[in-house]
């Protein structure tokens, strides 16, 4: 299959950049890596980080075992690990951590959720992380259980955060960004507005929702930018391997597939190779126009596996 995928992406652009006749000294030729006092000719080597979910089986543990030593060849930034709602994965978080940091010299970021979580859970569950080297985690709200909990200490992310930031004034703390609104949120304004809460009750750092329409990500920075926000905001990366799960994970988080995407995943969906080649050179190509519009890292969602993560990854360091 042959693409020229730098033609189909030229839409992606956002309407700030440089079109190709305007000269350098043009003042209306503003990038968005001038926010981040970076130009894109500057930046050499991005960070690349991956996100793991915790093993069951021990099958899946041997499997991930696997992956994550493929990937310490890059030397990842750092590698985060999900929590499950209701604390039904805190165990297995825990020991995912605990047997990556036995494993790798890469930092890890555990994830911490809100849903029905005590302050109490909070601090026991720091602490030990911080006994096993832990300098970062991410705090997210949680999905919404299927049936009503007791109530837990906190009910947005900014509240954990505070609170997380007022006792461990040293560690540092990721959240999330929606560049294409929360899928719970009446309105793009009031979600920026919630983002802007998180940063100011003490977040460091932010990684996004996946997305497929770098403009998205764009006008989100402009936004921010706006409100004097000047954390670094990680795209996130889905590499795209399966139709219907594509889609499903998409329904529930909101994410937009770009109508030709879709389109032309539909017409691969029961051609399982060209889909998997289709998918990594329009994932490939959007990170290298985010390179180089000024991005200087890179969160992959791993799905517990190497490739494509792996050959994307190294296809813009």
């Amino acid at each position: 299959m042959s693409l020229n995928m730098k033609n189909l992406l030229t839409h992606m652009h956002h309407n700030k950049l440089p079109k190709e006749y305007q000269a350098k000294e043009d003042p209306d030729a503003v990038r968005v890596s001038e926010y981040w006092g970076k130009k894109s000719n500057q930046i050499q080597s991005p960070n690349i980080s991956f996100e793991f979910f915790p093993p069951r089986s021990e099958s899946a543990k041997k499997s991930f075992k696997e992956t994550y030593i493929k990937l310490n060849s890059i030397n990842p930034k750092h590698y985060s690990v999900t929590f499950g709602a209701n604390g039904k994965s805190q165990d297995a978080t825990f020991d995912t951590i605990v047997n990556l940091s036995e494993d790798t010299n890469i930092p890890l970021t555990p994830h911490l959720t809100c849903v029905d979580t005590k302050k109490e859970q909070v601090t026991e569950l720091i602490d030990k992380y911080i006994g096993h080297g832990v300098s970062q985690v991410m705090v997210l709200k949680g999905d919404r259980p299927s049936k009503p909990m007791y109530k837990g200490d906190f009910k947005y992310a900014n509240e954990m955060v505070k609170f997380i930031k007022e006792h461990y004034d040293n560690l540092d703390i990721l959240v999330a960004a929606y560049p294409e609104k929360h899928p719970h949120s009446m309105n793009v304004g009031s979600d920026i507005d919630f983002f802007v809460d998180k940063v100011n009750s003490g977040a460091t750092e932010a990684i996004t929702q996946y997305f497929y329409n770098i403009d998205a990500y764009f006008y989100f920075i402009d936004e921010l930018q706006k409100r004097n926000i000047d954390i670094p905001i990680t795209p996130g990366i889905m590499p795209i391997t399966n139709f219907e799960q594509l889609i499903d994970f998409s329904k529930i988080c909101g994410t937009e597939i770009p109508t030709w995407i879709f389109n032309r995943l539909k017409l691969y969906r029961n051609d399982s190779e060209s889909l998997k080649s289709f998918g990594q050179e329009v994932v490939s190509q959007m990170c290298l126009n985010l390179k180089e519009n000024g991005v200087n890292s890179f969160h992959f969602y791993s799905m517990n596996k190497s490739e494509p993560g792996l050959s994307i990854a190294k296809a813009i360091i």
